[in-house]
This record gives structure tokens, C-alpha cells and sequence, in this order.
């Protein structure tokens, strides 16, 4: 009996630390692996600044993506707010076949005027049908005209497994896209400062001309219960089941995780935030290039100033796994000087990125200050001062 207690403790021990080992193991095997636990038919972690893929699960199965459409309806709108055509006070007078959309919906009104903004807000957090094809009218003239705009802009981002009929994500026989694309077209959502303004509100209202009020909860619900989180979108249909587009910052780095054709909608919520958690855990941001420190000093010939700063046009950040470092170099290809006169925002050479001896990107180098050229009365202020 001693004996056979003995063989047990030793066993329970082992098993122990087989578990250990085994589950220490698990954070690194490769992502592919854990594809057999996901309920999920697609998914895809990306890297914000990179456009990295950290996970994919057939992130390019062409499939229905339900209200995820919307994120492109988004784009639009907030690309022609950048372009000037549109203001959040813009008045939009909505249509009769805008206000009789179905499903999720904030209940507009039809021949009556909202503000952009406020049908904005109800596409952003309460995923409407309704305002969405509101918005789309106003844009292009009618909601299938503004769905080939949604096609070109696809394309103009390399979504090239993704095809647009409507602007809401309601079901049509040649609508698809993947996981992969609408990691992408969330990626250039999430950069317009804007759509964060709504993105982030769990409740709200939107008052109707009339002065009847439609209370909004966001469908995200990860803006809420998951850190770091500020974005996304759900989209919900028994033929694409289950999605969810969600974006999340940590310190210096930005995640975007899709989940296509979950089982049921806390799935959906469970895999894009362990997705997340993946990525947390496992990877970090670094920023090779950062286009807020000088990364280099160069005097100045004929100038005012006898030396200036260069600065990266841009930022380039590469994502590495924590405690790797990957391989990359950064040489700059710059004069030995700056000439005056020459202008804020004037090119003067570039910074070149490398990873095992093959260039991976080019980052132009800049003055951000002028550099104003001597006069001759400088030129005599000088010799007098050093005299």
C-alpha cells in the first residue's frame, strides 16, 4: 500500500510537470495549430502598423460577412468627410426606401433632414441598415451606385477576395468577402481619428427630427468588457452566422482581429478577444523608423543656421516575437550636408530598411523647419562677430 502511494505521488508529480511543459510549449507552436479549437469557419489577426498576419485560420475562403460590409459604408463616408464633400452637420433628406430597411435599424423617419453625423453614429454603434442606405444615397445617388464605389475602393486596398452588392451586408447571392480583407478595411477604418468619436460609445441616443428618441447600444461589446479595445464592427445572419471585426491598443501596439461564421454570438466575442490575447502575449511593436525623433543632424552650407535635423517622413514598425530581433537593419541614404535655402517638408534623402540583406522599405527623410540662405549681410555680421 505504501508502495502503491508512493507510485502515486511520484506519478501525480510528473504528470505535473508534463502539464507544465506542455502548456508552456502550446504559447509556442505554430498558429496553425490551434485552428482545430476554433469554432469558427475564418479568422485573422493582423498587426495594426505592419499589416502583419499573426493568425489565420482560411482567412481567404470567400464568405457571407453579414453587417461587416458596413465597415466600407463607413470608410466612404468618412473619407468624403476628409474630402470635403460632406460635414457631420450635412442635412440628409432620407428616402422611403431607406427608412423601410429591415433588420438592425435606428427607425428613420422618411423626406424628413438628418445631420450625417447622427446617421453615422447609428451605423458606427448600432450596425443600422437604415441610415447606412441613407448615407449611401446621399453619396452616390442610389445604393447600387454606391456599391461599385465600395468595389473600386476594395481593390484600391487589395481587398481582392471581396465582392460588394449593398451597403449593409444584407444577404445577396454574389456578396463575399474573408477575414483577411475586412482585417484590412478595419485597419484603414480605425485610422481616422473621427470614427473613434463614435466607435467608442456603449449607449446613447439618436433624436429624431420629430423629437422622438431611438436609444443605441453598441453590438460590440468588447469596447466594454476587453482592454484596449476602441473599435469594430458585428455582423449577424443565418447564412454568414456569426462575425466580428474588433480593433485594440496596448501600450505601443495595435491589433486587429476578425472572426468570421461563428456557432452563435458569445463565440464570436470569445475568439476574437483569445485572438487578442494571443497577440499580446506573443508579439510586440517596434518602431525601426519613427518620424518623431531626428534620426539624424547635417550641418548647414550658405544658411542662417549652421546645422538642421532630419526626420522620417513616416513611421515604420516591424511586429517581432517578444525576446527576437528579427533580422532587420536601418542605414540612411543622406548628403553630407543640407543646402540653403531649402523648405519644410523638402526631401533629402531616405532611410532603408533591411531584413537579412534584403530591403524591405524606404522611408524619405526630411527638414521640418526652412532654412533660410545667408545674405551678404549675414555674411558681414558673421566676419564682424568672429573678427
Amino acid at each position: 500500500m505504501k508502495k502503491f502511494f508512493l507510485s502515486s505521488i511520484t506519478f501525480g508529480i510528473m504528470l505535473c510537470i508534463l502539464s507544465t511543459t506542455f502548456c508552456a510549449s502550446m504559447q509556442n507552436l505554430p498558429v496553425s495549430y490551434a485552428e482545430k479549437d476554433m469554432q469558427s469557419k475564418s479568422a485573422c489577426l493582423m498587426e495594426y502598423d505592419s499589416g502583419e498576419i499573426l493568425f489565420a485560420k482560411n482567412e481567404k475562403e470567400h464568405l457571407p460577412v453579414a453587417s461587416m460590409v458596413k465597415m466600407m459604408t463607413i470608410l466612404l463616408t468618412l473619407e468624403e468627410i476628409d474630402n470635403g464633400n460632406l460635414t457631420l452637420d450635412t442635412f440628409i433628406t432620407t428616402s422611403e426606401n431607406a427608412s423601410g430597411m429591415g433588420g438592425s435599424q435606428v427607425f428613420i423617419d422618411p423626406y424628413v433632414e438628418y445631420k450625417a453625423g447622427d446617421l453615422l453614429k447609428g451605423v458606427i454603434m448600432a450596425s443600422a441598415n437604415d441610415a447606412s442606405v441613407a448615407l449611401a444615397e446621399h453619396i452616390s445617388g442610389s445604393e447600387k451606385t454606391f456599391a461599385i464605389k465600395m468595389n473600386n475602393r476594395a481593390k484600391e486596398l487589395g481587398m481582392n477576395d471581396t465582392n460588394y452588392v449593398n451597403c449593409t451586408g444584407l444577404p445577396a447571392p454574389e456578396q463575399y468577402s474573408c477575414a483577411k480583407d475586412s482585417a484590412i478595411l478595419l485597419k484603414e477604418v480605425v485610422g481616422h481619428e473621427l470614427y473613434h468619436n463614435y466607435s467608442t460609445i456603449w449607449m446613447d441616443e439618436l433624436v429624431h427630427p420629430s423629437g422622438r428618441k431611438t436609444e443605441l447600444v453598441n453590438t460590440n461589446r468588447l469596447i466594454r468588457y476587453y482592454e484596449g479595445c476602441d473599435g469594430g464592427k458585428t455582423g449577424s445572419t443565418n447564412e454568414a452566422g456569426c462575425c466580428l471585426s474588433a480593433s485594440a491598443k496596448r501600450k505601443d501596439m495595435r491589433l486587429i482581429s476578425v472572426i468570421v461564421g461563428a456557432p452563435n454570438s458569445q463565440t464570436r466575442f470569445n475568439e476574437c478577444s483569445s485572438l487578442f490575447n494571443y497577440g499580446f502575449a506573443n508579439f510586440e511593436s517596434t518602431a525601426l523608423v519613427d518620424e518623431s525623433e531626428a534620426c539624424k543632424t547635417l550641418p548647414v552650407t550658405k544658411g542662417k543656421v549652421e546645422e538642421v535635423d532630419i526626420f522620417a517622413k513616416d513611421k515604420f514598425a516591424v511586429v517581432l516575437k517578444k525576446g527576437e530581433k528579427g533580422g532587420y537593419e536601418v542605414t540612411y541614404s543622406l548628403p553630407e550636408n543640407i543646402k540653403a535655402p531649402t523648405k519644410a517638408g523638402d526631401v533629402v534623402g531616405k532611410a532603408i530598411v533591411s531584413k537579412d540583406g534584403t530591403v524591405v522599405k524606404e522611408v524619405e527623410l526630411i527638414v521640418k523647419e526652412d532654412l533660410e540662405k545667408l545674405s551678404f549681410k549675414d555674411c558681414i555680421d558673421k566676419i564682424v562677430a568672429g573678427w
